[in-house]
């Protein structure tokens, strides 16, 4: 497939690679004008304010793709062919300018601009053109994609290109097997492996409230009678073979606890035998600090402290409390070797912040340029619907549900995000845990 435009411009390259990705269809990009005039073998898109090819399928620029600065954007909202969309102008045979629509979502354009941060510093989901527009959880950009590949297939020349028959056939397919569960690992026991002062801290705390289960049930783990409620790693172990899930473990492994770290050692044998455990089974990656996101140097020290657990470089990171600003924290992954992150979500709301269901690469604003830095979107997460949204067990099960289903339908990747302390056998907790279970045993 041809792409013509006037002006290649970096931003182009990185949505027309990325629709390659997506789609699965080869697209060149020209600005010979003659020689795209003369394509009579090849189904082509003509990306310019006139159509210069009678034949082409044109879709107009809104402009975003062509400039170099990052400025506030006149976005008007419509519906086109059942979708939502952005930049919508009725002069456009497209409806829309699809290209800068997605540009705009997925490289999180938004996040540079003024805005509000929430109570930890992070960009707040409420500014978000898709929180407002009440399409958070919703992936239009898959939306999108579709709906393209199905304009596309109209065209005469719709032949040549068999990989977009291929691409709408394998939607919502039965076999589908993109579900993705991952895992940070923020307190790895509740009492085992503890420093000897917060155990005695915390049994003396719970015989002055007079919470009797809690001392009988610490007292049942250190005499072996009971697990650590929040090991539950051979639970764990038994869903993912029962049905063959490949999950991701993130684990945290600041050398000293704070306000928000609070795992144990990555020094102690417990923590790197857990974390050498999971490596032979699963993919695992850090799960930076807290602290590392208000110092450089501890984000290095905590990769290495992994990579020396691992015994192989640290690819794979996501940040705790998903505490990242643009650029300058995926700057930060790509200088210390990470190849991809899976903290493009909110750690206040369910959703799809970039509103996509597909892995992609990061485009870089600031330096105008497409990273190798892969990124991997998540659209739930076990803390927001306990402590966020506050929704009861039987509305998270069903919104895991739904977002299941609809990362089926685009034929997209559904990431999970659980933590095992919230899978914990404990009174207040197994509400979770049977979540979790009964969600899995619900699409299997």
């Amino acid at each position: 497939m041809i792409l013509y435009t006037k002006t290649i411009t970096s931003r182009l390259e990185y949505i027309v690679h990325f629709l390659e990705q997506l789609i699965g269809v080869q697209i060149t990009i020209i600005d010979n004008e003659s020689i795209f005039i003369n394509n009579q073998e090849s189904l082509c898109i003509s990306y310019n304010e006139e159509c210069v090819h009678p034949a082409a399928y044109h879709i107009k620029p809104q402009g975003l793709l062509f400039q170099k600065d990052i400025t506030h954007q006149e976005i008007t909202l419509r519906n086109v062919r059942g979708n939502k969309v952005l930049f919508y102008d009725e002069l456009n045979p497209h409806g829309f300018d699809v290209f800068s629509a997605i540009f705009y979502l997925i490289a999180r354009y938004e996040e540079y601009l003024p805005h509000e941060k929430d109570i930890y510093g992070r960009y707040a989901h409420i500014n978000s053109i898709a929180y407002k527009e009440a399409f958070l959880q919703t992936p239009l950009v898959n939306f999108w994609a579709i709906d393209l590949v199905k304009q596309l297939l109209q065209h005469p020349l719709a032949y040549t290109e068999p990989a977009l028959k291929a691409f709408i056939n394998q939607l919502n397919t039965p076999n589908w097997k993109k579900f993705i569960p991952t895992y940070d690992i923020d307190i790895a026991y509740s009492y085992k492996h503890q420093s000897i002062i917060k155990n005695i801290g915390g049994f003396v705390k719970s015989i002055i409230k007079a919470d009797i289960d809690k001392v009988i049930e610490q007292a049942k783990v250190f005499s072996g009678e009971n697990e650590d409620p929040f090991d539950q790693y051979n639970w764990l172990d038994s869903l993912h073979k029962k049905y063959q899930l490949h999950p991701i473990y993130f684990f945290l492994v600041a050398a000293k606890k704070g306000q928000y770290d609070k795992n144990i050692s990555p020094s102690t044998t417990a923590m790197r035998d857990l974390i050498k455990l999971h490596q032979e089974k699963y993919k695992v990656g850090v799960h930076p600090s807290w602290q590392s996101g208000d110092d450089k140097s501890l984000l290095t020290k905590e990769i290495d402290t992994f990579s020396q657990i691992c015994n192989s470089k640290c690819t794979i990171s996501r940040q705790h409390y998903i505490r990242f600003s643009l650029p300058e924290t995926y700057q930060q992954l790509i200088q210390n070797g990470i190849k991809k992150d899976a903290s493009m979500g909110y750690g206040s709301i369910n959703g799809f912040r970039a509103s996509v269901a597909s892995p992609y690469f990061w485009y870089d604003l600031k330096e105008e340029k497409k990273t190798n830095l892969q990124l991997l979107p998540f659209c739930y997460m076990d803390a927001n619907v306990i402590f966020e949204e506050h929704l009861s067990p039987q509305e998270a099960l069903a919104q895991l549900q739904y977002f299941y289903s609809i990362c089926k339908e685009v034929n997209g990747t559904f990431y999970t995000v659980f933590h095992n302390h919230f899978l914990a056998n404990q009174p207040e907790w197994i509400v979770w845990k049977d979540v979790c279970a009964s969600f899995l045993a619900s699409i299997i």
